[in-house]
């Protein structure tokens, strides 16, 4: 098991050391300082926001200090250009230098000891040794440091090259992480740092991408790999979807009736919740309910939803029952201590006896325990609304905040979803469908998972067609929440990211290897256009050429 200790999540700033040594803060005013060989003209790559460095001589002081393994820079070095990396870095200030490239002897050092993790992986990708928390200066020095402005986002960061060394530093500890994901990929095939500095953050703070493991039997292994994959890109979530009508995939000490012969143990989740955490990633859980609840059903099928004639409604529970408000609930409380992440997602679409024509005739029972809990006026649809509340109160009270899908939010009811209840939208398929910007307008947050360009879909049934990594790369943004309208500007700050999902509806129709080979550039241009939302610099064609490079 993963030996990387427990992570807040990312979004809360570590506090920094009280003191960075002198020394310290002389490497970081060097690098910050591109002296001589910067001069005015010369810009990155086209679309990269590159401008020319301070000007400011270097004193002899500095120069001794930041005396380099290679040639000393003169100014018959070219300005550099900004960084090939995926996402684009948003903003590259060019000097004039031989920049950084790995090499034997050369070592990672820390500022803070918070950053140990930080540091030993990316010593251990570079091949470099880790030298710990240090305050000396050696040439070829890779230092990650904590720091930056108040307020800043703790995804942010800055690296500097200059002098044959590159600091790394961010507010917090994710931010300083994917400085060394941008220098890893910087350095990949022989690459070198060019000199310069960096200065990264991410647009969205939501970047994700959901796995359906419900359906289909992902291995440990498998999901690890998608791990790291998805560190390196500068992903943050993984939304894992492990309850469903076709198998339940996490082990259960409370209800181990329900869970399928294919399963991951509580062990497998520990060891890839800790490996998502050495990557800033936050696990998402998800037992969607009161839908998609089949593998439960069938160990308790006295929980089915009938209609008036005593038909079964597929994979929905009977909410008017205690007991299936119970199960659930207690399977939340026995999976909260496995997924320690802020985030918990309770599902609500698509539960059947809202599609009938009329609800209230179709299923009396749900009727009247609407009308008991709420009032005469009551209908099935506050009932169900009422269940989305609970089950929110469930997680909450583990210190989660919940989020649920758009068709799990039901107009003209009496009863009204939480407000903290963020809309993850996937469709606007769903009987009484709304427009996105009724969720904005309201006044919700929402993350995106347009099913027009993020479904990836196995076996493509009904309308849906895999993706492409292009047209999310040349058609979509995160304000392009449903088909390929964008919503209005004014709610960009509503939308707090968006998730590429893996639903798998025909689960043979692709092995794991095509899976991840199926999504490999959807993933790449999600995560271009949640770091940058922008027209990217680079064509379709050159974007797939350096991820292809960049492996």
């Amino acid at each position: 098991m993963s030996q990387h200790r427990r992570r807040t999540p990312a979004t809360k700033v570590k506090r920094r050391r009280v003191l960075i040594t002198a020394a310290v803060a002389g490497v970081i005013a060097v690098g910050l300082s591109l002296g001589v060989w910067a001069v005015e003209g010369g810009s990155g790559p086209a679309g990269s926001a590159s401008r020319p460095a301070d000007t400011a001589a270097p004193t002899a002081s500095d120069r001794d200090a930041a005396a380099a393994p290679t040639p000393s820079p003169t100014r018959s070095y070219p300005l550099s250009t900004a960084p090939r990396t995926i996402p684009a870095v948003r903003d590259h200030t060019p000097g004039r230098g031989p920049g950084w490239r790995p090499a034997r002897g050369y070592r990672v050092v820390v500022s803070d000891a918070d950053l140990a993790d930080e540091g030993r992986l990316i010593a251990g990708e570079l091949g470099l040794s880790y030298g710990g928390e240090k305050d000396d200066v050696r040439a070829g020095d890779v230092r990650l440091a904590l720091g930056g402005e108040a307020g800043a986002d703790p995804e942010s960061y800055t690296m500097t090259v200059r002098g044959g060394r590159v600091t790394i530093s961010g507010p917090a500890d994710a931010g300083v992480f994917y400085g060394t994901r941008t220098l890893k990929q910087t350095v990949h095939g022989g690459g070198t740092a060019p000199e310069g500095i960096v200065r990264d953050e991410p647009a969205k703070p939501q970047r994700g991408l959901m796995l359906d493991i419900a359906r289909k039997h992902f291995t440990a292994d498998w999901i690890e790999d998608r791990i790291r994959e998805l560190g390196d890109l500068k992903f943050n979530q993984l939304g894992l979807h492990f309850s469903d009508d076709q198998g339940f995939r996490i082990e259960s000490d409370k209800h181990p009736e329900i869970v399928s012969e294919e399963h991951l143990t509580k062990a497998e989740v520990s060891r890839i919740v800790d490996l998502a955490e050495s990557r800033h990633i936050t696990v998402v859980p998800e037992i969607d309910s009161p839908g998609h609840l089949g593998a439960i059903i069938a160990a308790h099928p006295d929980l089915q939803l009938r209609n008036a004639q005593g038909v079964a409604a597929r994979g929905a529970v009977d909410i008017s029952k205690p007991a299936a408000a119970e199960i659930v609930d207690e399977l939340i409380d026995e999976y909260a201590d496995l997924f320690p992440g802020g985030q918990w997602h309770l599902g609500g679409d698509e539960y059947r006896a809202l599609t009938a024509s009329d609800p209230q005739a179709s299923y009396p029972q749900l009727a009247a325990a609407a009308r008991e809990a709420y009032g005469s006026g009551a209908t099935v649809a506050d009932l169900a609304t009422g269940w989305l509340n609970d089950r929110a109160a469930t997680v909450r009270a583990h210190g989660r905040t919940p989020r649920a899908w758009n068709d799990g939010f039901y107009a003209g009811t009496t009863v009204r979803p939480a407000r903290d209840i963020k809309v993850a939208y996937w469709t606007g398929k769903e009987i009484g469908a709304r427009i996105p910007v009724e969720y904005l307008r309201a006044g919700r947050e929402v993350i995106n998972y347009n099913d027009e360009f993020l479904y990836y879909v196995l076996g493509q049934p009904q309308t849906f067609v895999y993706p492409t990594g292009q047209r999310i790369y040349e058609r979509w943004t995160p304000r392009v929440l449903r088909g390929t309208q964008a919503v209005p500007a004014q709610y960009d700050d509503q939308i707090l990211g968006g998730s590429f999902a893996v639903w798998c509806d025909l689960a043979n129709s692709q092995t794991q290897a095509q899976v991840a080979a199926g999504i490999r550039m959807p993933l790449r241009a999600t995560v271009q256009k949640l770091w940058d939302p922008g027209r990217p610099g680079l064509s379709w064609a050159e974007f797939k050429a350096l991820a292809d490079r960049l492996g």
